[in-house]
């Protein structure tokens, strides 16, 4: 007796959550002389089709269809797995049949509809020498052959629930199948990524067979694009926005999104009395705040940015069109472009065109929510030569340049602009020998805050002290400490970094009297807040710079949240001698190692064991409450 359909939305629950079990069982059921790649889409196209055509009482279906879940038979929730696995079985087993001049072909015999892959030829990962002699076994079976194996192995399913599936499944012969399906001794095979149509590999397809077929697409493609262009040049036509993709669909409020009339411009003094100052306080500026045409390309190339246009985003941050009416925050000529910057309370977004012409166009966001008065001082306008330009907060009253690596060195005082932009200074070198690294240092609203660049559209927070407790970076002794850390910013430029904290967690009593070392730890906070880079650093006396000594991404440690860090380093003395030395935060009572030949232990937050060179140890400590904690890793 044929299941009867389940409810639609049942169905589909049960394909999105077994969806891969699925896919493998089409495959595998699959004729092999249908080649590896289109038994992939196939397989992938039969279970996207297995959807009942109506709708059903879910109740009425619940104990409708027997079987499901191995282990859970019977059940509300498996009365929409095992209809869809028996649609899929039976489209599986006709797309074996062999094609006729008597009969219409039927669906699953034709080559998929979707999912279509151009230009690729996918293909599960190649396995063992147990796995190809079972594939070519499986290639000697016909189709219920294999589905009986399949459902054996794979579903494992007793032998009287295979013969019911089966017949269910319209196969003539359930018993002959189930005899010709071969040794259970196989079966833990069925599971390797031999046969996973999910985990795949890509090739090309034939490059100069695309090649003559793309010269043909290419002539045809002119042709219809030169008809488009006089049918759309009368009403307005695609060249009036810009780089921008043509037009996709009419909603009246995607509408007002892209209408520069309805651009939000703040009040000059709006963040004298906003309970908030953030991007949202800012002013719209800029010498073309006023351009019509220039507003409304940079809203059309952000809803739909076209091949021409550049397009980045900070990790975490949606590249999509504006929800609704974005606040305009700055817009004019800029070294050699013409640049407009946008927020729409979740990103900024900088739209940058060449001063003649808008031929091309480079589109960037920058994720932005939660911030404050901190976080929000500046933006970055242009990049051109290896020099930056930043629009400052209107709270920003002065600007200077300060060279991190010369903590001595007197800040240089810049003129800004009228409307904020900054004069352009040089960009920290992303790679390469470190021997500067600026940093601007903004005063205004009662605060002078170090930020730098990181090579994004919001530059990051510089700040020191203790996990919080964070402050800016102003005295000498804070300067001294960044001044050596500074050349291990690289490590997380392009990572949406909102502030960059430097907290000296120890300092060590070096043995053999060779002075005292420091312990710092840097800690990266990111605007999604999910990826934070936690680095320990080692200062040894006398050195020009900190030494790694190890790093975490996603780590609560050296944070409000995990206020403590234990990191440890293979040192040698000036004597010869190597040591292992650790350093934890205040919260340790005890430290300890071992491994390597090296043990030891000792009582306070502090280390130091003899060991050789190249040592390689297991290090833990002990918290004042008792609880054992790890290294940073």
């Amino acid at each position: 007796m044929s299941p009867v359909p389940p409810d639609v939305e049942q169905a589909e629950a049960a394909i999105v959550e077994h969806y891969p079990r699925l896919v493998r069982l089409a495959y595998l059921v699959l004729p092999p002389a249908l080649g590896r790649n289109r038994r992939v889409l196939t397989a992938h196209s039969l279970v996207q089709r297995a959807l009942p055509r109506g709708r059903r009482d879910a109740g009425a279906a619940a104990a409708a269809v027997q079987g499901g879940v191995p282990g859970q038979r019977g059940g509300a929730d498996d009365s929409g797995y095992g209809y869809v696995r028996l649609r899929v079985l039976r489209a599986a087993l006709e797309a074996g049949l062999p094609l006729t001049f008597r009969a219409l072909p039927r669906r699953a015999q034709l080559p998929p509809v979707l999912p279509q892959v151009w230009g690729l030829r996918l293909f599960p990962r190649s396995g063992g020498a147990e796995e190809l002699a079972l594939d070519q076994w499986l290639a000697t079976l016909d189709g219920p052959g294999r589905a009986a194996c399949v459902l054996r192995a794979l579903e494992r399913l007793p032998e009287p629930e295979v013969l019911r599936v089966l017949d269910d499944a319209g196969v003539p012969d359930p018993a002959a199948a189930v005899r010709e399906s071969g040794d259970p001794a196989n079966d833990a095979l069925f599971t390797s990524p031999e046969f996973d149509p999910c985990v795949l590999q890509a090739r090309p397809t034939d490059l100069l067979r695309r090649r003559r077929l793309g010269r043909a697409a290419l002539a045809a493609g002119a042709a219809l694009a030169i008809c488009g262009a006089l049918l759309a040049l009368p009403g307005g036509g695609w060249g009036s926005d810009g780089a921008a993709a043509p037009l996709y669909a009419r909603n009246a409020v995607a509408e007002q999104a892209l209408d520069p009339g309805k651009l939000v411009r703040a009040a000059p003094t709006l963040w004298h009395t906003s309970s908030r100052t953030d991007f949202s306080t800012w002013p719209a500026r800029g010498d073309r705040a006023a351009d019509t045409e220039l507003l409304r390309r940079a809203l059309a190339v952000w809803a739909r940015p076209g091949p021409s246009v550049v397009t980045s985003a900070t990790p975490g941050t949606p590249a999509g069109p504006p929800m609704g009416p974005a606040q305009l925050l700055f817009a004019g000529a800029v070294d050699q472009a013409v640049v407009v910057l946008m927020y729409d309370g979740l990103r900024v977004v900088r739209y940058a065109e060449p001063r003649t012409g808008t031929a091309g166009a480079a589109l960037d966001f920058a994720r932005t929510d939660g911030a404050s008065a901190d976080t929000a001082t500046a933006l970055v306008l242009s990049r051109v030569d290896g020099n930056v330009r930043y629009l400052t907060a209107p709270w920003v009253t002065g600007a200077a340049l300060r060279d991190l690596l010369k903590p001595a060195v007197p800040a240089v005082v810049l003129k800004s602009a009228p409307d904020g932009v900054t004069p352009p200074v040089a960009s920290p070198a992303p790679a390469g020998s470190c021997t500067g690294w600026n940093a601007l240092a903004l005063t205004g609203d009662g605060a002078t805050r170090l930020i730098t660049d990181l090579g994004e559209l919001t530059p990051a927070r510089l700040t020191s002290g203790a996990p919080g407790a964070e402050r800016d970076v102003t005295e000498a002794a804070e300067l001294g400490d960044w001044a050596r850390i500074a050349c291990l910013l690289p490590a997380v430029r392009s990572h949406g970094v909102r502030t960059v904290n430097a907290w000296t967690y120890a300092k060590q009593p070096l043995p053999e009297g060779d002075g005292t070392a420091a312990w710092l730890c840097t800690r990266a906070e990111t605007w999604q807040g999910a990826a934070d880079r936690v680095q320990a650093q080692f200062l040894a006396p006398g050195a020009p710079m900190a030494a790694q000594a190890a790093r975490s991404e996603g780590s609560a440690a050296c944070g409000p949240r995990e206020p403590r860090v234990l990191a440890g380093v293979l040192w040698k003395s000036r004597a010869g001698q190597w040591y292992v030395l650790a350093a934890g935060s205040a919260q340790f009572a005890s430290l300890s190692v071992s491994g390597g030949g090296v043990s030891g232990s000792a009582n306070g937050n502090r280390l130091a064991v003899k060991a050789q060179a190249g040592a390689q140890v297991d290090l833990s400590g002990k918290l004042t409450d008792g609880t054992k904690a790890g290294v940073l890793r």
